[in-house]
This record gives structure tokens, C-alpha cells and sequence, in this order.
């Protein structure tokens, strides 16, 4: 399947002169690479087993399922999901961002509890990133780390082969390591390698491909027509898993509009609390709603309030009847596809807007991987 093909007559020249060709080849690639990643999972799995056992055996054991930016929302998806698949009710499973860790290390780590510590980068050289494992060594007597990066020469991977005693490296294909500026592969890939780490079974798997490819070959036009709404805010919503990756699609669009529309996330229920204040006739929402029928109740119920209310410029809903499933996959699968929505929907509307999704922000306010952290010293 072409570029072409893929992204509505949009071909290789064209999307070069828009700045936007590495963003549409890693959104339109995912489907692929997962594909790639659960191959190879299998060829991890045993190191990651002799890894993990011995940690799982304790009772007391605390994962910290850490990053930054896009790769926190990684951890916060998934860290409730993760809770679920360990053997003992007394271990815990924590999303903490690296901004959080390094700012107030003594506030979040604790020398008491063996912890491991669980790394997301795709370039694995952000400075909180490498901080954070330093400031977890130094504080924690009982610490071990697992590197999940899309870089091979990265500070994490490098870190991990050096301490060899204490860390392993879940090294992703050299394909999701993303040229863009946005995150997108990379994040998708992390991401579904902590789900085959962590989840005892995945049957799910193909399924979500599946839908991630019908998204890709059939909705695109849809999506296109979504982003050439007129709006000046957008609201991305969703409940559980889904409330993370309402919060990465936030900063997608954001990042990929180059702030021109101001975008923001919320569960449907937290929605209510304040931020509904937001909407006017210049506000475009997207729901992403729950797989699960009970929770599917609360969007439902959100949904037709906003309809009443007719103040929004355009409210949508995205579910899996409207990608042709059958409501049967779990939320954390459901996010695969979910995600390839909202990355396309950023990348239409950056077009619309003349921004070139590949380089958002030419003057260097914001970078690829970030700049300008001074990093101290933790005395305490």
C-alpha cells in the first residue's frame, strides 16, 4: 500500500513541500511495525523472564513506569492494567513522570520498597530521562531499571549495558526510532511493548492491527473532513486507558498545529468538574469511548448532555463499531487504533494550518528532544 494511497492522493513530492512526509510515513507504518514488535517480543521473551521473575517474587515490589512528555502517558495507560497482571496483591504499579521525579525526587522515590524502575525514550538522551535513573540509584538501595527505547545508542540503552547487574533493555526496531518531530511509532511501540511485557495474554493483538489498518485504508477521508473544521479548541475525552491517550492526542494535535489551536483532554465524567466551561462555537470535541459497557454508559450519557447543550461547534465519537469491530476489544488494545485517529487528525490539520508536521516549530522553541534543563545536584 503507498503513501499515496494512504494519505487521500497526498504523493511522496508533495508531502515533502508540505514538511510532512516522516510524519505520514510513521503514523501509516504502525500496523507493521507492531507486527514487527511482537515477533521479536517473542525472541525477548526469555531474557525479559529471567529478568522480571526474580523482582515479581517480591511481595513488596513498586514499579515506577516513567517519562517524559508522550512517553509519561505511556505509564499512565497502562500502570492500572499492570497492577492487574502481577502475582501479589501488595505490589504496586505507579505512573510518575520524570519531570515529577527529578523536580521532587525525595517526594516520589522510597528507600524502603524494592522498585523498578521502568523507562520509556525514544531517544533514550533526554536529560530527565537520564537523571531520573541517576537520582533513583543514588536514593535507592533496592532499585533495578527496564529500558524500553527505540534508540540503540541512546543514554538508556547505553545505561542498561553498562549495569548489566540491575538493568535490561527492551531494544525496539530501528524503524519506530521516528525522524519527526512528534512522537507517534515510538509511542505506539513502547507502549505495546510494556502490554506484551506485562499482560498474561494477547489475544487482543491482531484484532487491534486490524482495526489500525481499517482506519488507514477507509477513514482517512473522514478524518480529513473532522480537521477542516473551523475550531479554535479542541477537546479530546476519554475514561480509563482511554483518559491518557485523550491526553497524548491533545498534545499531538497541539504540537503538530504548532499551537495555533489550543487543545485539552478530560475523562467524560471529570468533564463536568470545570473544564466544560471551555466550550463554545468555536470548540470541536472527540470522544473516545469505552469498549467496556459499563463504563461506555458515562460517554454515552456525556455525549447526549452535549448534544442538548448545542453550544459545541462539532462533537464526535470515536468508537470500535465506527472502525467496523465488534466492541469486544479492552480498552488498553483499543488504544492502538485510537491513537492512529487522533496522529492523523493532528497531521490533517497541520496542513490545513500550513504548518509542516515533520519540523512544527523551525525557530527551536520546542525541540525533537528537548533542551535547555539544567540539571543539580540532590543533596538531600
Amino acid at each position: 500500500m503507498s503513501m499515496q494511497d494512504l494519505f487521500l492522493q497526498l504523493c511522496t513530492t508533495e508531502l515533502e513541500q508540505a514538511g510532512g512526509y516522516w510524519t505520514a510515513r510513521e503514523i501509516q507504518q504502525q500496523p507493521d511495525l507492531w507486527r514487527q514488535v511482537k515477533q521479536e517480543h517473542q525472541q525477548k521473551q526469555r531474557e525479559l523472564q529471567d529478568f522480571l521473575q526474580p523482582l515479581l517474587a517480591k511481595a513488596d515490589l513498586r514499579i515506577i513506569l516513567t517519562g517524559a512528555g508522550t512517553s509519561a502517558y505511556i505509564g499512565a495507560a497502562l500502570a492500572a492494567f499492570v497492577q492487574q497482571q502481577l502475582p501479589f496483591a501488595t505490589q504496586k504499579v505507579e505512573a510518575i513522570s520524570t519531570t515529577d521525579l527529578v523536580s521532587h525526587p525525595s517526594l516520589y522515590l522510597d528507600a524502603r520498597l524494592p522498585t523498578l524502575l521502568v523507562s520509556y525514550g525514544r531517544s533514550g538522551n533526554s536529560p530527565e530521562s537520564v537523571a531520573a535513573v541517576e537520582l533513583a540509584d543514588q536514593l535507592l538501595p533496592q532499585v533495578q531499571h527496564l529500558m524500553i527505547t527505540c534508540n540503540a545508542e541512546g543514554k538508556l540503552a547505553s545505561y542498561a549495558k553498562r549495569h548489566s547487574d540491575r538493568s535490561a533493555v527492551y531494544q525496539l526496531p530501528e524503524q519506530s526510532h521516528d525522524q519527526s518531530f512528534a512522537m507517534t511509532s515510538s509511542f505506539s511501540s513502547m507502549y505495546l511493548a510494556t502490554l506484551l511485557t506485562f499482560a498474561k495474554e494477547h489475544s487482543a493483538f491482531e484484532q487491534a492491527c486490524s482495526l489500525a489498518e481499517k482506519v488507514l485504508q477507509h477513514k482517512l477521508a473522514e478524518i480529513k473532513t473532522q480537521a477542516e473544521q473551523p475550531c479554535q479548541r479542541m477537546v479530546f475525552l476519554g475514561s480509563g486507558p482511554l483518559k491518557a491517550i485523550a491526553q497524548e492526542a491533545a498534545l499531538k494535535y497541539l504540537e503538530l498545529t504548532a499551537g495555533q489551536v489550543i487543545s485539552s483532554f478530560e475523562s467524560p465524567l471529570g468533564f463536568r468538574h470545570g473544564p466544560k466551561s471551555l466550550i463554545n462555537s468555536e470548540t470541536q470535541i472527540l470522544l473516545l469511548q469505552s469498549s467496556d459497557p459499563y463504563s461506555s454508559l458515562y460517554d454515552q450519557d456525556l455525549l447526549a448532555e452535549l448534544q442538548r447543550d448545542d453550544l459545541a461547534l462539532d462533537c464526535a465519537v470515536l468508537s470500535e463499531t465506527l472502525l467496523a469491530g465488534s466492541s469486544t476489544l479492552p480498552d488498553v488494545w483499543l488504544t492502538l487504533p485510537f491513537i492512529i485517529w487522533c496522529q492523523a487528525l493532528a497531521f490533517y490539520k497541520a496542513l490545513q494550518l500550513k504548518v509542516s508536521p515533520d519540523n512544527p516549530c523551525p525557530g527551536g522553541q520546542v525541540n525533537r528532544v528537548v533542551q535547555g534543563v539544567t540539571l543539580y545536584q540532590f543533596k538531600g
